[in-house]
């Protein structure tokens, strides 16, 4: 019986070599950006919990303000919400609404877009939830959070905002402000108020749903390194005679 022995090719093995180099490179790669993400969640994750402090007026900083606690005192402007579809709570389908605030508490302040949180889709009607119309001065506790840019399957399957219909399927703060003729500020606010009158819309719709993939793909590509060099050592084994092993 002819012993097999390890005897590389050139090419073969600058080609694996180099693929070998990018996989590896791929799974530090994602490695680092697993440290970048948890220290992001946790940096969120403790802004969030933090004690609410005024909202500045004007535009924020996406950088030092998403996820922030804030208050902010003034009206809403009822009769200009927007309705933003396909959002469910505790698995029933339904919508958020958004709703225009006008500060008091800084004059000249832009209108700042409030998400007061969720309706079932029977409830869309603000006369059916008059109570929740809640009118005069009052003060909002929340979150700021910030439009995020579609991409990925999200651009084949999220339908396009119909403002002259006001169905919106994501917040986008430029089209909601053509729509209304009046400046907005650059983000949002996730309004904290789980006890509006009524019962509707029902507020507290904030979650710290980041994805942290990272490990994942990292282990996927460390894998395909470790499945490259096993496919490469057998493939490059040749009998005593020069024969290859297959």
């Amino acid at each position: 019986m002819k012993r097999m022995a390890f005897r590389p090719k050139l090419v073969p093995t600058l080609f694996s070599l180099a693929a070998l180099i990018v996989l590896i490179g791929l799974g530090v790669w994602q490695l680092q950006r697993l440290t970048w993400k948890e220290t992001l969640i946790d940096r969120l994750q403790s802004r969030a919990e933090m004690r609410a402090e005024s909202l500045p007026p004007g535009d924020l900083d996406i950088e030092e303000w998403e996820f922030r606690r804030v208050t902010l005192v003034g009206q809403f402007l009822h009769d200009q919400e927007m309705h933003l579809l396909n959002r469910s709570l505790n698995g029933n389908p339904g919508l958020h609404i958004i709703t225009p605030f006008r500060r008091t508490d800084v004059p000249d302040a832009p209108l700042v877009l409030v998400d007061r949180g969720w309706v079932p889709f029977d409830a869309k009607d603000p006369m059916t939830r008059k109570e929740g119309l809640i009118t005069g001065e009052v003060t909002v506790e929340g979150i700021v959070r910030f439009q995020r840019p579609i991409t990925g399957l999200q651009r084949v399957f999220l339908p396009e905002n119909e403002p002259a219909r006001n169905m919106w399927y994501s917040v986008n703060v430029p089209e909601m402000e053509a729509v209304r003729g009046e400046p907005f500020a650059n983000f949002y606010v996730v309004d904290g108020n789980d006890a509006v009158p009524g019962g509707y819309p029902v507020g507290h719709q904030w979650t710290l749903n980041i994805r942290n993939d990272h490990l994942q793909y990292a282990l996927t590509w460390f894998a395909l390194a470790v499945g490259l060099l096993v496919i490469y050592v057998i493939s490059q084994r040749r009998r005593d005679d020069g024969t290859d092993e297959a």
